[in-house]
């Protein structure tokens, strides 16, 4: 595996976990960390594991994108940041490998997005899950297409236009993760699922895997089109760059009429 400056790749048996590891930047996904993780999943997926966990270090599994790469983008720029992250997504759901999600603390906005992109997710009682752009000045356009085909239309439309969290037994119920278990057996719930989801052939497997997605999600291309596009252009917005910059400088936002 590649040497990293954002996350951590290590292979143990035929599982392949990979860490995001910008604990202070509470593991926000900036350009660089996008690409590593796409690369590292790229990687993994071509390798014989049957595997995959994705995890986050520190006590955040991931706020989201990082407004400090954001802000200083412009349409063009943030357009293609979303692409990037939107390649990434499709990735982990095209890989041939079970890719299971390891979640603790928040999973914001398009850290919500790669939970609800993994194929299946454990959560520790103390996670939380939000798409918090309904607060503030940039909605959560992109991470809301794979949250909505987890958790159905009203639900969705709860988080997103709340903004609020809801706690991890509310996403167990709302189909957004698979089990929800103490602290302490997190690891070893992540192992017993990932090893019942990966029995059988593995070929098989990656064939069925393709198949579900594709006729599950069949208008997820479109939407993803029409919600990055809306997303890049929101960015340039007065209401994002005032929620972004009051963010930045740790001030409250004085929003723009």
């Amino acid at each position: 595996m590649a040497d990293y400056q954002h996350i951590v790749v290590k292979r143990e048996g035929d599982t392949v976990t990979i860490t995001m590891n910008r604990a202070a930047r509470r593991n926000s996904l900036s350009w660089d960390h996008l690409a590593e993780l796409l690369d590292a999943f790229s990687e993994a997926g071509e390798t014989d594991a049957t595997g995959i966990v994705l995890a986050g270090e520190g006590p955040v599994f991931s706020a989201g994108h990082d407004f400090g790469d954001v802000a200083e983008r412009d349409f063009d720029g943030v357009r293609e940041l979303l692409e990037l992250c939107t390649e990434l997504m499709r990735t982990i759901q095209s890989v041939p490998q079970v890719v299971i999600a390891r979640v603790h603390g928040l999973a914001t906005a398009a850290g919500c997005q790669l939970v609800a992109s993994c194929d299946l997710a454990v959560a520790t009682e103390s996670a939380g899950f939000a798409l918090p752009g309904g607060k503030g000045g940039w909605f959560c356009h992109t991470p809301a297409v794979p949250v909505a085909r987890s958790v159905g239309r009203k639900r969705l439309m709860e988080m997103a236009l709340t903004g609020d969290p809801i706690d991890a037994r509310t996403a167990e119920q709302w189909g957004l993760v698979n089990r929800v278990v103490p602290d302490a057996d997190l690891d070893s719930t992540i192992a017993d699922l990932l090893e019942r989801a990966t029995q059988g052939s593995r070929a098989s497997k990656a064939l069925g895997k393709r198949t579900l997605y594709a006729q599950l999600d069949r208008p997820e291309e479109e939407a993803y089109d029409v919600a990055l596009d809306v997303m890049a252009r929101a960015s340039q917005s007065a209401a994002a760059r005032e929620g972004m910059a009051a963010f930045l400088n740790k001030r409250k936002p004085d929003w723009p009429e």
